[in-house]
Order: structure tokens, then C-alpha cells, then sequence
């Protein structure tokens, strides 16, 4: 057994979590070839490769993911845009923090799903309503976040900077932002695995695209191949978007890595 907290080597890291994953389609095959659950209700590995090939060559699938992928990170974007400078802006300066601190509160808890009526109402059923799904379920998480990174900056950082004769809004600038930057950078990258989930829900209503759409199509012909594919390419793209997230911040703030 190794000792608490003690790290492994990236070759061992690899290694066991590809074995996790090897581990998990077994026993999803033994479970579904085997004869234990049938397939109706949960197709085996072979059957979900075959119904996906088909989706990706047959029924235009890679515009289906698209689709997704560009409503994702529009719906992000925005998100960010508005978030993060909220978000220094309450961990700054206190007055800001006690207007807005809890309304942000309140309102990260409101699930981006109980929204969809309404957005509908308001939006309609094109692509301002997906990315105003997004942006909900992103924005408050993103601002709250951000706003207790800057907050818990090293006082002895403000003091000298301020002793150096910096002007408030240099502290800001030249203190608070480039010392929280990565800290930043790793929250944007937690809130967009999350984004992804809040994709899949606006695209459930009043859809006509996307994987979240396909699903449920799957779904009215009990395609459960269909339906894990898509759920499995889901996570494939989430995967691949935190390792570009991860590489993108080590070559950002290399300093980090220690």
C-alpha cells in the first residue's frame, strides 16, 4: 500500500488510469455478452461501436458534435467575460463584495435546467437560448470563485506594493491580477467540464441539433448503443479539453508547477 499523499511517477499514473478504464468495459461486456443484462436496456460494447460507426458515417453525426462543441464554448466565453472581472472586482474591494456577494450566493444555487421555460419564452428555440442555458449555469459559479481567489491574495504582496507607492487601482492591476492569473486559469477550467453538462440539458427542449438532441432520438427508438456513444463522446471531448486547458495553463504560468 503507499503512504498518504505520497506521489506516483506520470508512467504509473497512465498506466492505472488506463486500467481503470480497461477494467470498466470489461465488466460492461461480461454484464451485457454474458447474458446479465439485456440488451434493450443497456447495449453491449460491441453493438454501441457498430451504432456509433453508423451515426459518424451514415447520419451526420460530426455536425452534430459541432454543433455542441461550438454552443459550449460560445455559452463559456461569455460566461467568462462577464464572470471574471465581477469576480476580481468583489474579491477587491469589499463595498463591491457586500452589494453583490449575496446575490451571486443565491443565484449560483438556481439549477440552469429551471430556466429553460422561460429562456424558451424569451429567447425562443434558436442558439441564444443554448448559450443563455450556459452562460447561467457558468456565470455565478465562475464570479463566486474567482472573487475568493482574489480575496485570499498574501496581504504582505498589497502592503508592499502600496509601501512602493502604487495607487489603488495599480494594486489591482499590477498585485491582484497576475498573482491570482492561475488560480484563475484552473477555475475556468473546472466551470467548463461543468458547461458541458448544462449543454446536454439545453439541448433536451427545442432542439433539432446536437448531441443532446440525437440522445433523445436514440432514446424514442430505445437505441441505448446510440445513446452511450453519445454519452461516451461527451466525455471524450471533456477529456481531451482539460488536458488542452491543463497544457495551456503550464505553459502560461510555469511557475504554478511547483
Amino acid at each position: 500500500m503507499p503512504r498518504p499523499l505520497e506521489p506516483v511517477s506520470q508512467g504509473t499514473r497512465v498506466a492505472l488510469g488506463i486500467s481503470f478504464f480497461i477494467l470498466f468495459f470489461a465488466a460492461w461486456a461480461f454484464a451485457t455478452l454474458g447474458g446479465f443484462v439485456s440488451r434493450t436496456f443497456l447495449a453491449d460494447p460491441i453493438t454501441m461501436v457498430q451504432d456509433g460507426w453508423l451515426l459518424l458515417t451514415r447520419f451526420g453525426f460530426l455536425n452534430d458534435i459541432g454543433v455542441t462543441v461550438w454552443r459550449v464554448v460560445g455559452g463559456f466565453v461569455l460566461a467568462a467575460i462577464v464572470a471574471v472581472p465581477l469576480g476580481i472586482m468583489m474579491g477587491a474591494y469589499k463595498s463591491f463584495e457586500a452589494f453583490l456577494e449575496p446575490f451571486v450566493s443565491f443565484a449560483r444555487y438556481l439549477p440552469a435546467s429551471a430556466f429553460v421555460p422561460l429562456l424558451i419564452l424569451w429567447a425562443g428555440i434558436g442558439e441564444m437560448q443554448k448559450l443563455l442555458v450556459i452562460f447561467i449555469g457558468s456565470v455565478f459559479q465562475i464570479i463566486l470563485m474567482v472573487a475568493v481567489a482574489v480575496g485570499n491574495t498574501r496581504r504582505d504582496l498589497v502592503e508592499a506594493a502600496y509601501t512602493l507607492g502604487s495607487k489603488d487601482r495599480g494594486v489591482v492591476r499590477r498585485v491582484l491580477i497576475p498573482a491570482n492569473a492561475p488560480e484563475i486559469a484552473e477555475i475556468l477550467r473546472l466551470v467548463l467540464g461543468w458547461a458541458w453538462t448544462y449543454v446536454i440539458v439545453a439541448e433536451l427542449i427545442g432542439s433539432s441539433s446536437g448531441i443532446g438532441h440525437m440522445i433523445i432520438d436514440s432514446q424514442a427508438l430505445l437505441a441505448t448503443g446510440q445513446m452511450i456513444f453519445g454519452i461516451i463522446v461527451i466525455g471524450v471531448i471533456g477529456l481531451i479539453s482539460d488536458f488542452l486547458f491543463k497544457a495551456l495553463n503550464r505553459s502560461l504560468f510555469p511557475w504554478r508547477l511547483a
